[in-house]
């Protein structure tokens, strides 16, 4: 008897592969076979006689995030290779044996697990799934790659959108059992921001309705900058402890809704939910809003503007002013720091010989500013960890690489956002260390970057801010995750990224690595023919961790195999999808 579609994609990959069983709520459900999702571990005695290490550099310029398109396209073909993989399954002795020699599921094994960023619209505005066949075949795709996990926007304005209090989880529901089904795990972000009006948003998902109402009647609760320009993609954290929202405050508003998110999917934590990331800020980054691309405010590389201009944050600034005896401070915040787009040097108070920044006014300031962000991300953290504790997730916040003009002086991009970083100060060892309190993963961008990659006359440096970032977590004892901050799909980028994981920032390093690395994002372009193949590889190297004694030439052989040998049964499945 001729075997179906889905069993001769089983068979090859291994993996567990969807068939229909029935339906519910008009849609198949699905039932799995159970199989091992894994690479095979090479035999032991593997060796090669060259070990990669460079290899051709293919630079391939940054594009913006796409989400996949409606329906099954044929270049979503390739996703179907998700339903193909050639392994062996291990049999369930060889399973006892390994974990015997591992010390069993607790043992955190080598390399660094790879979760990939799915579509911001994963979810519709009427809280279904979006494109669920292409979803689908997309996280199947994945899974038989190699990939650990995916990363989802659990949308604060879809869930909560119509009332306070009001939660529709619909289509998050569909999509969690969906990533189960699969074998995936979910690194959930707690997303209280708007979506648009940042790099990469592809889609616009305002705040919830009643919120918005709220900031229409007080402008003030939107932050703000010198100029009286409100930006609301985030309420102001000026205003996380006042009842302005309903009753209630801002942070009893986050807090209730990462309760209900709890009791709605309890069953999954700890198994599924591997990781819940709470966003504090624009871009669910803790940071201030402080470089809006929304209608041209602000372009790479310009410096941003500070965001303290909201009433409520004005009358914190003058009470620390009046405590300190210098209530001539607390009318305003600085008047010399240049506006969105200009650079340091342009500014009185950025510029490198006798700024603002660096005088007592200056330190002042910017001590109030950066703390109050500081004490916000203590506040929702607090609550975040009393909520999920004991239910196995892990907690991470999301930091913003901002590499720009961080060779000057001031770094004043990074202290209009918040990070109080400059030459002589360091700004990443006080957030590292406020994680640390609350057992939480330091998540940081840009992992991908390279120095002469980027502007060199606005004096960009991915590289060392990435360093001193991983020293600071080191110092703190906080473990370190990491993205890229825009999309790549070159073996430049990835080689990179396999380097900044590794953590071998000063050679002394042990067995160190990143805890995890989320890839920015699941969208047709990874999934074209050859940004696969690359990819593929790169999550294997990934798993195989730091001083693999591994080739990496076998490793690039077995993935371009696993690609070339499913594409028959790929072309086939992407038809039947398509129907």
């Amino acid at each position: 008897m001729a075997m179906s579609l889905p069993n001769q994609i089983g068979a090859i990959s291994g993996s567990p592969v969807a068939v229909e069983s029935g339906t519910v709520s008009g849609e198949p459900r699905a039932a799995t076979v159970n199989a091992s999702a894994v690479w095979r571990s090479p035999a032991t005695n593997l060796r090669c006689a060259v070990q990669k290490h460079g290899g051709e550099i293919d630079r391939i310029s940054p594009s913006p995030p796409m989400s996949p398109v409606r329906g099954m396209r044929p270049d979503l073909a390739v996703a179907c290779q998700a339903f193909a993989a050639e392994m062996e399954v291990p049999t369930a002795e060889e399973v006892v044996v390994r974990e015997h020699a591992s010390g069993g599921a607790c043992h955190r094994e080598k390399g660094v697990p790879v979760y990939v960023m799915m579509p911001l619209d994963s979810v519709t505005a009427g809280n279904g799934v979006n494109r669920r066949k292409a979803m689908n075949a997309s996280l199947q795709a994945l899974k038989s790659a190699g990939v650990e996990g995916v990363m989802m926007d659990v949308w604060w304005g879809l869930v909560e959108r119509e009332a306070p209090g009001v939660y529709n989880w619909g289509g998050y529901a569909e999509l969690l059992e969906m990533a189960k089904k699969h074998g995936l795990k979910v690194q959930a972000v707690m997303s209280f921001h708007q979506c648009g009006g940042n790099v990469g948003d592809s889609c616009t998902i305002p705040l919830p309705k009643w919120v918005v109402e709220e900031m229409d009647k007080d402008p003030d609760l939107a932050y703000t900058d010198q100029w009286g320009r409100r930006n609301y993609e985030y309420l102001s954290l000026g205003v996380d402890m006042l009842p302005v929202l309903k009753g209630r405050t801002p942070v009893q508003c986050y807090s209730d809704y990462m309760r209900a998110f709890k009791e709605k999917f309890e069953h999954l934590l700890g198994d599924t939910i591997v990781e819940i990331q709470v966003g504090m800020g624009p871009a669910g980054e803790l940071r201030y809003p402080s470089y809006p691309e929304q209608n041209g405010t602000w372009r790479f590389p310009g410096i941003g503007a500070f965001q303290c201009y909201d009433k409520y944050m004005i009358s914190s600034l003058k009470a620390a002013a009046e405590a300190i005896g210098k209530p001539e401070w607390g009318s305003t915040g600085p008047t010399d720091a240049g506006n969105y787009n200009n650079w340091p040097e342009d500014t009185n108070f950025f510029r490198k010989e006798g700024g603002g920044w660096n005088g007592p006014y200056g330190e002042f300031f910017l001590s109030w500013y950066s703390q109050l962000l500081l004490d916000h991300g203590e506040r929702i953290l607090s609550s975040a960890k009393a909520i999920f504790e004991n239910t196995g997730v892990k907690i991470s916040v999301k930091v913003a690489g901002i590499h720009w003009h961080y060779g000057s002086r001031s770094h004043a991009p990074e202290l209009t956002a918040g990070y109080y970083n400059t030459r002589f100060r360091d700004g990443y060892l006080p957030i590292a260390q406020m994680l640390a309190r609350h057992g939480a993963i330091f998540n940081f961008t840009c992992i991908e970057m390279r120095d002469h990659e980027q502007p060199q006359d606005a004096l960009c440096a991915p590289e060392k801010l990435v360093k001193q970032v991983a020293l600071a977590t080191r110092e703190a004892q906080v473990p370190l995750a990491g993205e890229n901050a825009l999309p790549r799909y070159d073996d430049y980028a990835h080689e990179q990224i396999l380097q900044a994981s590794s953590l071998n920032i000063d050679g002394n390093s042990g067995e160190e690595e990143m805890c995890a690395f989320t890839y920015l994002r699941m969208n047709p372009d990874l999934f074209q023919a050859d940004n696969w193949r690359r990819f593929v590889s790169f999550v294997k190297k990934m798993k195989e961790g730091k001083d693999a004694n591994r080739c990496w030439e076998q490793v690039e052989r077995e993935a371009e195999h696993f690609v070339h040998v499913t594409r028959p049964l790929v072309q086939e499945a992407a038809v039947a999808l398509m129907h």
